[in-house]
């Protein structure tokens, strides 16, 4: 055994010196203010993480509260492109500075940090979990709500958020089909472990409103996210249609100028 240094957040060993579990939650950056935090998170990839991310900012932000968006998919980062914002961050000597959207949301992704943003990031898992947590550490926020735009599953990245990150709630997103029961399973697991309170679940591609008559069209069949929020005791708090404006608003940076309040519910319950 080395010599002790009675430091137990940096040591391994398990002796008699080491009373009680230790904390990983990292402080923010001493110049930043930051209130409430939640995770969009879902245990797969393709089920509209960032659309729903970016549809909570923006509703949160019309309430007159400040909002920033940190962006955790570092792999697959698309916060700046859906806001419309392209410019390099920068950095002062207390830290690094989120961006700015029209509205005045925060945003901090990796996009805004590398020379050309779609050039692939080809780091290894610790080192995107590391990149993650100096968003929360080193970024000079000034918001009353921070949503944290989740990667898929359960890897590294999300349990960096999990440990690092004082979350308040995560928000759990998940799609029609039969898989969305493990979807909504695995993601509720990992919150019990890491004990961080559900908000609910959204399921995302509910449906596509039919133009000529109104009719909701299931296009990928009755959707089981209802049961499947039931069977945890979690509350379904939005249906989400499949809308072909809303993808061209996120193609063109427009997502500021979104109609819909299909997230208010979500909104709502966080505001509480």
């Amino acid at each position: 055994m080395s010599e002790c240094t009675h430091d137990c957040s940096t040591c391994g060993e398990s002796c008699g010196e080491r009373t009680q579990p230790q904390s990983l939650l990292k402080e923010h950056n001493p110049a930043a203010r930051v209130d409430k935090v939640y995770g969009v998170v879902s245990g797969k990839g393709g089920v509209g993480k960032s659309m729903v991310s970016s549809q909570l900012a923006v509703l949160t932000r019309r309430t007159g509260r400040a909002v920033g968006v940190l962006d955790a998919d570092v792999t697959g980062p698309s916060i700046p492109k859906v806001f419309g914002v392209h410019q390099r961050a920068m950095a002062d000597e207390r830290g690094m500075l989120p961006v700015p959207t029209s509205s005045g949301i925060q945003l901090m992704s990796v996009n805004l940090l590398l020379d050309n943003e779609t050039d692939p990031v080809l780091w290894r898992g610790p080192v995107i979990g590391g990149v993650v947590t100096q968003f929360w550490t080193d970024v000079i926020w000034d918001v009353d709500y921070l949503f944290v735009d989740m990667p898929p599953g359960t890897g590294d990245v999300a349990l960096s958020v999990f440990q690092s990150l004082p979350l308040d709630g995560i928000v759990i997103v998940a799609s029609p089909q039969d898989l969305v029961s493990m979807v909504v399973e695995k993601a509720v697991k990992m919150a019990e472990m890491m004990d961080v309170p559900i908000v609910g679940v959204v399921e995302n591609m509910s449906y596509l409103l039919c133009p000529d008559c109104g009719r909701e069209i299931p296009l990928f069949g009755q959707g089981r996210t209802q049961a499947a929020a039931e069977a945890h005791g979690l509350k379904l708090l939005s249906r989400m249609p499949i809308d072909p404006a809303l993808a061209q608003l996120a193609d063109q940076g427009r997502i500021e100028d979104l109609q819909g309040q299909w997230l208010s519910p979500v909104v709502e319950e966080i505001l509480r």
